[in-house]
C-alpha cells in the first residue's frame, strides 16, 4: 500500500533544501569535465613522447618525462574518482530527501551527513588537483 502523498508545501519545501544539492552536482560535473580535459592532455603527450624512437637523439631526453606524466595521470584519475563518489553522494541526497518526503520521514540529519560526505570527496578531489598542478610546475621548471 502506497503512503499518501506529500502536499504541494511540503515538495516545495523539499525542492528549496535540495537546490543547493543540485547546484554542486552542477559543480561536479564541470569539475569532472576540467579533470578528464586534462587527463587527455596527459595521455596525449605520453603517446607523443612514448612514440620517439631510440635512434633520435634529440628528443629522446624527453622520454624522461614519462614518469612525471604517469604521476600526474594518477593524481588526475584519483581525483576524477573522488569527484564521482562525491557526485554520486549528492545525488543519493537528493533521492533520499525526496524519498523521506514521500514516506513523511524526518530527514534532516541524514541529508545533513550526506553533504558533508559529499562536500569531503568534492574537497578530497580538488586537493589531488592542486596537487597536480604543483607536478606540472615542478615539469616546467625542468626546461629551464
Amino acid at each position: 500500500m502506497l503512503p499518501d502523498t506529500p502536499s504541494v508545501a511540503q515538495l516545495s519545501e523539499i525542492i528549496s533544501q535540495v537546490t543547493p544539492p543540485a547546484f554542486l552536482l552542477g559543480a561536479v560535473a564541470a569539475f569532472i569535465s576540467l579533470l578528464i580535459a586534462r587527463m587527455n592532455r596527459i595521455i596525449d603527450r605520453s603517446q607523443a613522447l612514448s612514440a620517439i624512437g631510440e635512434g633520435d637523439a634529440a628528443k629522446a631526453r624527453l622520454k624522461a618525462d614519462i614518469p612525471l606524466l604517469k604521476r600526474r595521470a594518477a593524481l588526475l584519475n584519483n581525483a576524477i574518482f573522488l569527484a564521482a563518489v562525491s557526485a554520486i553522494v549528492t545525488t543519493v541526497l537528493i533521492v533520499v530527501a525526496f524519498a523521506c518526503a514521500f514516506y513523511h520521514v524526518r530527514h534532516e540529519h541524514g541529508v545533513a551527513v550526506l553533504f558533508v560526505v559529499a562536500l569531503g570527496f568534492f574537497a578530497a578531489a580538488l586537493v589531488n588537483l592542486a596537487r597536480e598542478a604543483r607536478v606540472a610546475l615542478h615539469e616546467l621548471e625542468h626546461f629551464r
